[in-house]
């Protein structure tokens, strides 16, 4: 029989005798991953859980936006920064946020 042919509750048992059991989570308002530098928040997203022999995978649908986090940048970098530039704390700190918190970078910066 053709998979496309299945009527759900056989696709159901092909699917457990495989190892592959997928269910649905309710009630899921808001999915958030977040990056070091940014947030991709999902509002309203169907949620699915496939589980394949002990490993769980998501899947997520729904509406997508995205917003960026403000960089946090350690304090021993900026004096890192001051250290080898003589600048000051602002201008140190102001060539790390513009070079995404890459020392090296806001160096050159305040080099150049």
């Amino acid at each position: 029989m053709m998979p496309g042919r299945m009527n759900p509750r056989q696709m159901e048992r092909m699917m457990r005798k495989m190892g592959l059991n997928m269910e649905e989570l309710k009630d899921v308002r808001k999915v958030v991953i977040e990056t070091g530098s940014k947030e991709i928040v999902i509002e309203n997203p169907a949620v699915t859980i496939m589980n394949v022999q002990g490993e769980r995978t998501f899947q997520i649908q729904g509406k997508v936006s995205e917003r960026s986090l403000g960089t946090e940048i350690p304090e021993e970098d900026i004096q890192l920064v001051m250290d080898q530039t003589g600048a000051d704390r602002a201008s140190a700190l102001k060539a790390l946020e513009e070079s995404e918190g890459e020392p090296a970078e806001a160096i050159i910066k305040l080099m150049g």
